[in-house]
């Protein structure tokens, strides 16, 4: 794993947890309707905290992608960016936060951390127990993966639309938008 990645689009969250699963969700609709430019790499991390190391350690920009706690109506879409990246996932993220502060920090210690980071993410309705996110953040999943799509290409990587004839294959992206499932 010594080859740079330029980009890393990550998203995390626990699908069990209904909107706690906004950033597998999004991953699985992005890969649904987007084909990524070949030097970006793609990844549900789903609750997988500092197992992710490897792959932060080697990325130059970082899109992270999840359910973001905000004073705003549940739906909302977040961005966060740079130095407040990661003061807001040691507060403002789901159950999982923990893992993704000491992700980060693990990155920052090993003296790797990216060049940029960016936190994109919808602020949840409900993080309980259950399947699928709640008809809000469902509605707002288009506008995520459209942000996603514009972060990507201010930084210089173009998504191409996916045709209706090419298949997904090797993510699980089918497998994670049922799980995550638009209720």
């Amino acid at each position: 794993m010594s080859e740079r990645t330029p980009l890393l689009i990550l998203g995390l969250g626990n699908v069990l947890l209904e909107d706690d699963g906004t950033g597998s969700a999004a991953i699985a609709m992005l890969l649904e309707r987007f084909v990524p430019p070949e030097d970006v790499q793609v990844l549900d991390g789903g609750t997988l905290g500092l197992s992710l190391l490897p792959y932060v350690d080697r990325a130059d920009r970082v899109i992270l992608v999840d359910a973001i706690r905000a004073d705003a109506a549940d739906g909302t879409l977040v961005r966060v960016e740079g130095a407040d990246v990661a003061p807001a996932v040691a507060t403002r993220l789901s159950p999982h936060q923990v893992g993704v502060a000491d992700l980060l920090d693990g990155a920052r210690w090993l003296g790797r951390s990216p060049r940029s980071l960016l936190l994109l993410g919808i602020v949840p309705e409900s993080i309980e127990l259950g399947l699928g996110v709640t008809p809000r953040v469902a509605a707002a999943l288009p506008a995520l993966v459209d942000e996603i799509v514009d972060a990507a290409r201010g930084l210089g990587f173009l998504f191409r639309p996916r045709l209706a004839h090419e298949v997904v294959v090797g993510s699980g992206a089918a497998d994670v938008a049922r799980l995550a499932g638009l209720r």
